[in-house]
């Protein structure tokens, strides 16, 4: 009988814990999204902007891999619709699965996107670093971002919390179920907690300079 009963206790902490670590997280996830209501948007009913920003993601064989090439075709058509005049590509040059601002570049120019129109960062360790570099570091006042939906939602919280007037594209992803499930997990228990602090208190890029002024000129 004892024995029932300090299981029936462990069973009812652990699903109090869990109840309430659910909660908490819900709580975080609410706060971060906040300052995008009302701003996301699918490819159809895009808004104008000067520039829409591309945030990096994996890349294979000096390609984008699907969750990259989603965020990609969305700016594509973007300025191919002239919703947006430019493109900021940012992303990390020294990423561990190969240079995401070459392979982004390359997708770009292979499907129809001048080079004169694509700014590059190639510092956009995170979402963060890459929403406060286009500001702080390129000028960008306005723009749009391209992401995927479980995505986009803190990514223009933290550009408008950078000072950029942004607004968010969907993007779609030719992924698979474990690859989607692994993203969605990752961005509700530990990107977003991590975004409510940086919201809360701002730390500079952890690079805080442009390469050249190339870039920032395509920007202007």
């Amino acid at each position: 009988m004892r024995t029932n009963a300090r299981w029936r206790r462990t069973v009812t902490g652990t699903a109090i814990g869990v109840a309430g670590g659910t909660l908490a997280l819900a709580g975080v996830s609410a706060r971060v999204a906040a300052p995008a209501a009302g701003r996301l948007y699918t490819l159809a009913d895009a808004p104008t902007a000067p520039v829409v920003i591309v945030p990096g993601a994996r890349v294979r064989n000096g390609w984008p891999m699907p969750m990259l090439r989603g965020r990609l075709d969305v700016a594509v058509a973007l300025l191919a619709d002239s919703r947006a005049r430019s493109v900021l590509v940012s992303g990390d040059a020294g990423g561990r699965s190969g240079d995401e601002i070459a392979a982004m570049t390359g997708y770009l120019v292979a499907h129809g996107v001048g080079r004169e129109v694509i700014a590059t960062d190639p510092y956009g360790l995170d979402t963060y670093d890459t929403c406060h570099r286009a500001a702080q570091v390129y000028g960008v006042t306005t723009a749009l971002i391209a992401t995927q939906d479980f995505h986009l939602p803190r990514a223009v919280a933290l550009g408008r919390r950078a000072g950029i007037d942004m607004a968010g594209v969907v993007a779609g992803c030719d992924c698979r179920l474990r690859t989607r499930v692994r993203n969605v997990l990752r961005e509700y228990l530990l990107s977003r907690p991590k975004a409510l602090v940086e919201m809360h208190f701002p730390r500079p890029p952890r690079v805080g300079s442009a390469t050249d002024g190339t870039s920032t000129g395509i920007l202007a």
